[in-house]
């Protein structure tokens, strides 16, 4: 795991910290990772700040789950409120459930006005796969070389990410991501529709039926490849043209962290067939969902039988319901614009400084930084982005890495960031940079 914390290296922390390590391995084994070279320890949080036992404070530049910021009033109010009233599932009529779709679906484009409910995005993506599986009629998948979308059985077979230890599914088909920086001013958008053409060429010269290409519009595990916008539209027009279905995984880019836009595919012109939705929908409470085209989900809807227990249950709808009107209300679309442009800025002035800092992208409020060992070859420099990220933890900054190698700044802050915020993480990123140079 990028960033992942070395438990040979345990010695080197505070006894407490060890003994927390120790119970953390005994008790819930060795799947569970910690960030970071030196772990944190969180105990509270509010707004963009974590704070550890002894009060000192972390801005949290990282973590796009709670979205409108940690325990923000509003959900906290909803949930609690709701909770003291009613807490059940989806089987007995409710209004509260009927007003968030309604909210939910207005932000997407007409063509697309069903939405069905889970816990998790990997629970969405993998209805998402059984749906376009049924629709379509086919079993192939399409994904990018690096890409994640979730943990379940189904999901970790597309997922390329998760290693060597995880086999990709035996009908799925992996692409090279879309890398405009290493495009050599190539249309990226005509190249990568190409590779996914090709994909779906082997795939039926093997006797499999394509069902659907599913990506994420900001390619974040693949290193946050932003640019140009509308880059992705022909590949799902090549998908679509071949009778797949595109799935738009919009668990990360998805309720307004683009800042232009509601969701990632919107940046490039597109209306997928399937919308996945999970981690900021609820702020840290879980509910996900699968938005759909009516003639997409019809039959499955009523073929199959779907029932989530606790997909939708009353307290994360109040929680969901919150987190879209505080984004609305606080207008935190039009900040993930501000900010990330401010930020952006500030990182470009950095890159003129620094050699091996080869690029600086985004969009809104999802951004990264690219190490190389050097601009001509544009070799990834993954140490000194993980370098960076322990250098900034240490100042009490949080972030994290991306890509294949690591080389990428993963940047991602709470929606109700502001250019205070912004400042101490450039200036520490500033310090970092300058200490490893």
């Amino acid at each position: 795991m990028i960033n992942g914390f070395d438990p040979n290296t345990a010695d080197r922390l505070t006894r407490e910290e060890q003994d927390l390590i120790a119970r953390r391995r005994k008790l819930l084994g060795p799947s569970y990772k910690l960030f970071y070279e030196h772990p944190v320890h969180v105990v509270r949080a509010e707004g963009v700040w974590l704070y550890d036992p002894e009060g000192n404070a972390f801005l949290d530049v990282y973590n796009n789950v709670p979205s409108v910021g940690h325990c923000h009033p509003r959900v906290v109010d909803a949930i609690a409120r709701q909770s003291k009233v009613l807490n059940t599932h989806t089987r007995y009529l409710h209004e509260d459930i009927l007003k968030y779709s309604e909210d939910l679906l207005s932000t997407y484009p007409d063509e697309i006005s069903n939405v069905m409910y889970t816990c998790t995005g990997s629970e969405a993506v993998d209805l998402a796969l059984r749906i376009a599986r049924y629709y379509t009629g086919g079993t192939g998948i399409i994904v990018t070389a690096n890409a994640y979308h979730g943990l379940t059985t189904a999901v970790a077979e597309i997922s390329p990410s998760m290693g060597p230890n995880v086999p990709i599914g035996q009908h799925v088909y992996v692409v090279d991501a879309p890398d405009d920086y290493r495009g050599n001013g190539e249309d990226i958008g005509e190249v990568f529709a190409q590779r996914v053409e090709e994909a779906i060429k082997k795939m039926e010269r093997h006797g499999i039926k394509l069902a659907a290409f599913i990506a994420d519009g900001i390619f974040s595990t693949d290193g946050i490849l932003t640019d140009p916008p509308g880059f992705l539209k022909k590949a799902a027009d090549v998908v679509q043209a071949a009778g797949g279905l595109y799935i738009a995984d919009e668990v990360q880019p998805g309720f307004g962290r683009t800042g232009t836009h509601w969701w990632g595919f919107q940046r490039h012109g597109i209306v997928p067939d399937l919308v996945v939705m999970g981690k900021p929908m609820g702020n840290g409470m879980p509910i996900a969902g699968v938005a759909a085209k009516p003639e997409v989900l019809e039959r499955f809807g009523n073929d199959i039988r779907y029932f989530n227990t606790f997909g939708a249950n009353t307290v994360s709808i109040a929680a969901a319901q919150a987190v879209l009107d505080v984004i609305k209300d606080e207008e935190l679309m039009a900040n993930s614009v501000k900010i990330g442009d401010y930020m952006v800025a500030g990182m470009k002035k950095l890159q003129q400084k620094y050699e091996r800092v080869g690029d600086v992208r985004g969009a809104g409020l999802f951004l990264a930084m690219e190490f190389v060992t050097d601009r001509t070859s544009k070799n990834p420099d993954a140490k000194l982005s993980l370098d960076v990220v322990n250098g900034l933890r240490e100042k009490r900054i949080l972030i994290s890495a991306a890509s294949p190698s690591g080389n990428v700044l993963k940047i991602r802050p709470p929606l109700p960031f502001t250019a205070k915020h912004a400042d101490i993480f450039l200036s520490g990123l500033d310090e970092v940079l300058a200490a490893n140079s």
